[in-house]
């Protein structure tokens, strides 16, 4: 009784109302809590009010009688984003031509019902989807069909991720097509992927994928209450749910790993991690990830391991170099001098001779331009980037050396810090550790080695201090796990036996023999 008392007034209004934007939130809320009515009519009034029909054109509704049943009868969908030929050709045609007796809408159509629904909340959240919607009169129940044909790009290269060896396929924003080449690649029955409604009003999708025999409950868990806890009308990209996970979203350090890769993400996912795939995104999100994990590279493992070792230890060096040598630069002219042998002493004296700044203004004023030139390099246009960026530091710095404003080893420090930070290839570890790399030229300027080193230390206090989903930052080197060991230098692959232990797997063992 007190649902016929909510809705009768509710259609009433809808049929009385000229103007369906005249409908309240309140009252639409009301109705996507009830269930759909056997009368024809009334569904059919509804869903033109929800959905603004005839106003919003790419809603498409038909009405026609099924032949069979005698019963008149309405689909409804989104028509950018289905199939329109299917519906055409496996539902439209199949009940309006068909003639066999029948009291079944399954044994009449050749397109495959996908589920049946009833409540109305829930119906528009499929057609939302892409999923076609099928009434008939005097059901109490809704047909409904997975018609969706998104468009988008088809699969390319990895534009970010740029390997010599290895695959090339990467993820675009299809999320069906991410999903397939993760399958590809993991071909086993114990693969999952589990879908989960994150947001209120845009009713965004995200794909929770990892293997039940391998991953821990208690971090699957985890994961599914941090996804439950958004409250937000909308979460449209991967890169925006990346900070509503976070433990600290204004750390300089992530602690997600953001990958376009579906090799690099099917590799994650067989040692016990947690996938997380989004529609309209063409990456995907590894949980946890540790510091080790934002380092590597896939191409460490596809390479030989004295290459792969090679890449890997210059990589680590890169960082230092891109972190402190603009920092060693400022502290030993500016408070140890004494550091330095005498003949460079004067080198270096003569070539500040006539700059009338001190060493860190000069370093700052070249770091802020070299980013200038880094940031308007991947703006620009493709073809015109990499000319802006050699033409731009080459005149730059070729005139900034002429005018007496900049000296020319402050120009081999800076080309030095800056070369070295493009081989960071993980995006957001490469905006961490430029930005350090400003904390470390303001402690230099102000302490020397001695505010370096003190900063360096709070620095590794303060990482050693982070978390992702539960793992320590820097495990398994601390605290240690037993796993593969597969930190500063990879073992072959023969030896690699264990999986990760900081992520409690149910399976450690990776290989038997060995």
């Amino acid at each position: 009784m007190r649902k016929k008392r909510i809705i009768k007034p509710l259609m009433t209004r809808l049929f009385r109302e000229p103007h369906f934007e005249e409908m309240t939130n309140e009252d639409e809320m009301d109705l996507k809590k009830q269930d759909i009515s056997r009368s024809y009519h009334q569904n059919l009034e509804t869903f033109k009010s929800i959905y603004s029909i005839p106003k919003n054109t790419d809603i498409k509704l038909r009405e026609f009688t099924v032949r069979s049943l005698n019963r008149r009868a309405f689909i409804i969908y989104i028509g950018t984003m289905v199939d329109i030929k299917n519906i055409q050709e496996g539902i439209v045609e199949k009940l309006i031509q068909s003639q066999q007796p029948s009291s079944k809408i399954q044994d009449i159509v050749s397109y495959p019902i996908e589920k049946t629904a009833s409540n109305i909340g829930d119906i528009i959240g499929f057609i939302n989807g892409g999923i076609t919607a099928l009434f008939v009169d005097g059901d109490s129940t809704c047909y409904l069909f997975e018609t969706t044909k998104t468009r988008g790009r088809s699969i390319e290269k990895s534009i970010n991720e740029v390997l010599v060896k290895g695959a090339k396929e990467a993820f675009n924003e299809k999320v069906i097509d991410n999903i397939a080449l993760i399958r590809k690649k993991i071909k086993n029955e114990n693969l999952i992927v589990e879908s989960q409604t994150i947001t209120k009003r845009s009713k965004n999708d995200i794909f929770l994928v990892y293997q039940k025999d391998l991953v821990n409950n208690e971090l699957l868990q985890e994961v599914k209450d941090r996804l439950d806890s958004i409250d937000s009308d909308k979460v449209l990209e991967l890169s925006i749910l990346e900070q509503y996970l976070e433990e600290r979203p204004k750390s300089l350090f992530p602690t997600i790993l953001y990958t376009e890769r579906p090799d690099r993400a099917a590799a994650f996912i067989e040692e016990g991690h947690v996938v997380l795939l989004m529609p309209n995104s063409p990456s995907c999100l590894v949980l946890p990830a540790t510091f080790w994990a934002l380092m590597h590279s896939p191409e460490d493992h596809y390479m030989r391991v004295p290459y792969g070792n090679f890449i890997r230890l210059l990589r680590f060096l890169a960082v230092f170099v891109a972190a402190f040598t603009s920092a060693i630069y400022i502290a030993i002219t500016n408070y140890h001098v004494g550091m330095i042998p005498p003949d460079l002493l004067m080198a270096i004296a003569g070539t500040r001779e006539r700059v009338p700044f001190p060493s860190i203004v000069e370093i700052l004023m070249m770091e802020l331009a070299f980013e200038l030139i880094r940031e308007a390099g991947l703006r620009v246009p493709s073809p015109i980037g990499p000319t802006i960026g050699i033409v731009g530091a080459l005149i730059l710095g070729q005139a900034a050396v002429q005018a007496n404003i900049i000296s020319p080893i402050v120009i081999i420090v800076i080309a030095v810090s800056g070369l070295s930070s493009f081989i960071i290839a993980d995006v957001s570890m490469n905006f961490a550790i430029r930005l350090t790399r400003f904390l470390f030229i303001f402690s230099a300027g102000f302490l020397g080695i001695y505010g370096a080193s003190a900063l360096f230390i709070v620095g590794l206090f303060y990482l050693v201090s982070l978390k992702s989903f539960g793992t320590p930052y820097f495990a398994p080197m601390t605290p240690y796990n037993f796993s593969a060991k597969d930190l500063l230098i990879r073992h072959v692959p023969i030896k690699e036996k264990l999986r990760p232990g900081y992520l409690k797997p149910k399976d450690m063992v990776r290989q038997r023999k060995g």
